[in-house]
């Protein structure tokens, strides 16, 4: 029954595929990054600067998407939401997070960050716009599915090439790095005690996996910010919260395994963990994407130094790998779709001067390098940028000991640690955040910021959301960003012409 039910979901993909593909009427994005990296700011950010951007254009305001040539030629009509097409995924709670960012009926003083992606949402956006090519000449509409998710999800997608066996020994093999050994002795210390062979017992499972996923959050935490930490349910569970399928953890093993023993009972319950959570992912969302962008918090990893960068280059190896990447074709939709353009996008470039942007920009190329290649060499258009979907800060010169420096100026987020008087979370604060490095490869020498490995930690502020800013009819302006257009043209732009 089961494979029946399979055939004929994959049929409605394919149709629905089909459909989008002939009229050029659909596209899927997909939206994604490690814990962090802004997915859903940037989410909430494309969509308040699109549904504004006919009315401000229409009122005579100032092009806030000077890059994105519908909007910078007049031919975007409007943007609206519309309800959400898949009744069993959650909607992205845009006006939820818009609140968040501006503070809503609270007023400014309560603006802050929304939460984290935890679990995968959508978001259906139609844009309406004035064809100027082809045969479709005058009004047309494009609907724009967002897809939210987790990029942890992403990297277990390899796990269903690998056996329990397999897994068990790359993750013993991580733990035992330099950068990890630290933080994995307690579970490494447990797995002394550990008899794979002895008989199964629910109490040692559970505390297996409780272990094991305090090592995976303290790798994650932000003095080391490593990437690679599958598998990913167990830092986000969602609904699978306490289940079998994410009571289970590596064990020193070997292929084979005794029936009724604890390493049988937790290889059981790794391929269940593939079958009921990562395949589903797979086939239901992760492989109708049309675009992708993947957001990268590429300063987390300078600030936490070499063993974060090499770790985070890694990931972002893993991620593209994840991918079906390549040019859509009417052959490859009729089969499935895939990524024929992937943006790798550096967030947060707003906590640095912009002379640091392309130096950002080129550290994160350098780091997804061999992604790169990969995805090029199957067809797909790749792109790299450095952005910020919301701005938090503004350019400045400070005087400091009669030389005039380029600072930042924002509202840090309040910081005992950094100086409670000035990082108090409501005064402004002008921050000289330094040089990125112009030989991106320096990053994985400890030469960041031109400091001894270890004293870079924390080098970068964090900031609350902007004040709003009204226009000149007193209505809200769009939120501030940085490059958020070029992202919308690289990603969106051919649909638009």
């Amino acid at each position: 029954m089961a494979l029946f039910t399979d055939i004929a979901l994959e049929a409605r993909i394919a149709a629905r595929s089909l459909a989008d593909y002939v009229g050029g009427t659909g596209l899927r994005l997909g939206v994604t990054g490690l814990s962090r990296a802004g997915k859903t700011v940037f989410i909430t950010a494309l969509v308040d600067a699109l549904t504004q951007a006919p009315k401000a254009a229409s009122l005579g305001r100032r092009n806030n998407l000077p890059v994105f040539r519908v909007h910078a030629e007049g031919r975007l009509v409007r943007a609206f939401l519309e309800p959400q097409p898949d009744d069993a995924v959650p909607r992205f709670a845009y006006e939820d997070h818009l609140a968040a960012l501006t503070g809503g009926d609270a007023g400014p003083d309560a603006r802050h960050w929304p939460h984290s992606t935890r679990r995968i949402s959508e978001l259906r956006l139609t844009l309406e716009f004035e064809s100027k090519i082809g045969w479709g000449k005058g009004t047309r509409s494009l609907t724009l599915d967002i897809v939210d998710y987790p990029g942890e999800w992403l990297l277990d997608l390899p796990l269903l090439d690998k056996t329990y066996a397999q897994w068990s020994a790359e993750s013993l093999e991580a733990a035992s790095s330099a950068a990890r050994a630290s933080l994995a002795a307690d579970w490494r210390g447990f797995l002394t005690n550990i008899d794979p062979s002895a008989p199964a017992r629910e109490d040692v499972a559970r505390q297996a996996a409780e272990i094991f996923t305090a090592y995976l959050r303290a790798c994650r935490a932000d003095a080391y910010a490593l990437s690679t930490l599958p598998p990913g349910r167990f830092l986000m569970p969602g609904d699978l919260e306490g289940s079998p399928a994410l009571t289970f953890a590596p064990l020193p093993v070997t292929q084979t395994h005794k029936p009724g023993s604890l390493a049988a009972m937790m290889e059981r319950r790794y391929e269940a963990y593939k079958t009921h959570v990562v395949r589903p992912f797979f086939r239901d969302h992760f492989a109708r994407i049309d675009r992708q962008i993947v957001l990268v918090d590429a300063l987390a990893a300078l600030n936490s130094g070499p063993a974060a960068v090499r770790d985070l280059e890694t990931a972002m190896t893993d991620v593209l790998m994840a991918f079906r990447a390549g040019r859509a074709t009417l052959l490859s939709t009729l089969l499935r779709p895939r990524a024929d353009r992937i943006l790798f996008a550096a967030t947060k470039a707003d906590h640095l001067h912009h002379t640091s942007h392309d130096r950002l920009e080129a550290i994160l190329r350098h780091l997804t390098g061999r992604a790169i290649a990969r995805a090029e060499g199957v067809g797909a258009r790749v792109d790299v940028i450095a952005l910020a979907g919301v701005r938090a800060t503004r350019e400045a010169e400070v005087k400091h000991d009669g030389d005039l420096l380029e600072a930042i100026v924002g509202t840090p987020l309040a910081d005992e640690s950094l100086g409670g008087e000035l990082f108090d979370g409501v005064r402004e604060a002008a921050i000289f955040p330094g040089l990125l490095p112009a030989d991106p490869r320096s990053v994985f020498r400890g030469e960041a910021l031109g400091l001894p490995e270890g004293e870079a930690d924390y080098r970068f502020v964090r900031f609350r959301p902007p004040l709003p800013q009204a226009d000149a009819s007193g209505a809200r302006a769009p939120l501030p960003h940085i490059r958020l257009d070029r992202a919308l043209e690289f990603l969106l732009g051919d649909k638009l012409s």
